[in-house]
């Protein structure tokens, strides 16, 4: 499977507080890529868990947060690696 998962551990107060999902469409392509951005997204205090899809066509990425964090916390994050990243919309 080509889905790159990283799932973070999970305090007792994390598991209890409410948590959201963000979908956003990547233009990143490789596991290469994804290392890139791994550092940002796993140091991240309001980031539980996440993955990219990359076999999907929008090359996926999920994030499972905190609900403090936002969409464009994340993009900027993205961008600022020069990556492009949209909000996936339903």
């Amino acid at each position: 499977m080509s889905t790159i998962k990283n799932n973070l551990e999970h305090a007792s107060t994390e598991i209890s507080s409410t948590i959201h999902l963000l979908l956003f469409q990547t233009d990143i392509t490789s596991r290469k890529k994804v290392r890139y951005l791994k550092p940002l997204l796993n140091k991240h205090s309001d980031i539980l868990g996440w993955s990219i899809d990359l076999e999907d066509s929008d090359k996926v990425l999920r994030i499972e947060a905190k609900t403090n964090l936002t969409e464009a916390d994340i993009m900027g994050i993205v961008k600022d690696r020069g990556f492009h990243i949209e909000v996936l919309e339903d």
